[in-house]
């Protein structure tokens, strides 16, 4: 099995992450200085960082949603110092987050150290979509938002479709939800600012169907069995 995928299934990183560390020359096997693509088995002896992995352990699969507080990063650690959403949860499982919010941005975000449906769900083909609520200094107007429902122009390209609704104006403010399915970097961000307004809140409410309900800001519990299932579906 390739290993970036037999890393990911141990539950040791996502395979992106996996191939980061192949990059940067972390990754040993059998004494060897690992190179992307090669292909390994449970017989083979793997080091990362100089910690031996046991190859052969099937560990158990672990799966939370959290509601990220702003000024966390969205990220397995940090070499910074910087909190993370992994230090919010309360695991002994090697967890990693799916996707990635903003560090100025709060909401729901999903961890787990099943990288299979961490694949899954980043793949550029998922169709599923993420909804944010948002708040804007400036009345946004009407044909801008129909730009947003057909995609817009940024700079890496045109953005897919949006979905747009729940559209309120209150003294010179603009809210609202945009649901995308693309995972471009701070792309709802972009997307605002490219008509001249200024965010002044973004928080995810939902991916897909998993909603953050009442769970409050920095606050994490585990998935259900039928969202985890779910989420496998799509």
């Amino acid at each position: 099995m390739r290993i970036n995928k037999f890393l990911s299934s141990l539950g040791i990183a996502s395979r992106r992450a996996i191939d980061k560390y192949i990059e940067e020359g972390r990754i040993k096997v059998n004494g060897v200085i690992a190179s992307t693509g090669i292909d390994v088995t449970e017989e083979d002896e793997i080091y990362i960082d100089k910690k031996k992995i046991e190859t052969n352990r099937i560990e158990e699969k672990v799966y939370f949603m959290l509601n990220k507080p702003l000024e966390v990063l969205s990220a397995s650690s940090d070499d910074r110092g910087r909190k993370t959403v992994v230090d919010l949860i309360k695991t002994d499982k090697r967890i990693f987050p799916i996707g990635r919010l903003d560090y100025m941005t709060s909401g729901l975000i999903l961890l787990t150290n099943d990288g299979e449906l961490f694949n899954r769900l980043v793949h550029p083909k998922s169709e599923i979509y993420k909804k944010y609520y948002i708040k804007v200094f400036g009345e946004v107007k009407k044909e801008e938002i129909e730009e947003l429902k057909k995609g817009v122009l940024l700079e890496d390209g045109k953005t897919l479709p949006a979905k747009v609704s729940g559209i309120k104006y209150d003294k010179n403010k603009t809210s609202m939800y945009i649901s995308i399915r693309e995972g471009r970097n701070r792309q709802i961000r972009r997307m605002i600012e490219k008509f001249g307004y200024k965010v002044l809140m973004l928080r995810r409410e939902k991916i897909g169907e998993l909603s953050l309900g009442d769970l409050k800001e920095g606050k994490y519990r585990e998935l259900t069995r039928e969202e985890i299932e779910y989420l496998y579906s799509v």
